[in-house]
């Protein structure tokens, strides 16, 4: 059962982040990819919580696993950090890259840091 949960949840959860790509693309600046930032940057933070709270190993698999993994995604960052380079957007791709990892851990740390709060 937790399997199909975690599948479930899985679709849910790349079904939101199309959802709010769609939606945020539109309307901020093209020069950095800002929703793909905005994704990974509060997957990371909820996935920190979730730790943090000392949820079971059934919630990780569901909602860490299956609905975060398919809600952030950190493969779209690698590849849009090297269309930026390609287009010879160096300081983008590096400011996009290493900004991404650097706010992805700090959110997770943060949330881990709330959740063991709690």
């Amino acid at each position: 059962m937790t399997t199909l949960l975690m599948a479930l949840a899985g679709g849910l959860g790349a079904g939101t982040r199309y959802s709010l790509d769609a939606w945020m693309r539109p309307r901020v600046s093209p020069r950095l990819p800002w929703s793909t930032h905005l994704i990974n940057i509060t997957g990371s933070l909820l996935l920190g919580l979730i730790v943090g709270v000392g949820a079971d190993d059934t919630w990780h698999t569901i909602v860490g696993t299956g609905f975060l993994g398919g809600y952030t995604t950190f493969s779209t960052a690698s590849v849009e950090s090297v269309h930026l380079a390609l287009d010879r957007r160096y300081r983008a791709a590096a400011v996009n890259a290493v900004g991404m990892l650097a706010l992805s851990i700090a959110a997770a740390s943060l949330g881990y840091v709330i959740g063991n709060a709690l």
